[in-house]
């Protein structure tokens, strides 16, 4: 699995398939302020991505492919360094 919750973070771990979008969306569910680490992050299936530009709060780390920052950069934006606009509109409970 590519999808490891530590120390209250989400590091997304190598190439993240399509199988990896349910456990992410349930960690992102799970605790709304987690941050999520890209930084070993490989390669990500369109839906693994949607769901950090939907639910992560916080983009943390430089992507380890050197294509993919330029690419998900301007999807991902918000969250880089900053917070996603749907994040910004969920409360924590």
């Amino acid at each position: 699995m590519s999808v490891i919750v530590e120390n209250g973070t989400i590091r997304l771990v190598g190439a993240c398939p399509v199988e990896d979008a349910e456990p992410l969306l349930a960690a992102l569910q799970d605790d709304p302020l987690r941050k999520v680490d890209v930084s070993a992050m490989t390669a990500a299936h369109s839906a693994v991505i949607q769901l950090l530009a939907l639910f992560a709060r916080e983009i943390e780390g430089a992507f380890a492919d050197p294509v993919l920052g330029p690419v998900l950069g301007p999807v991902l934006g918000p969250a880089i360094g900053g917070t996603s606009a749907l994040a910004k509109r969920i409360q924590p409970r």
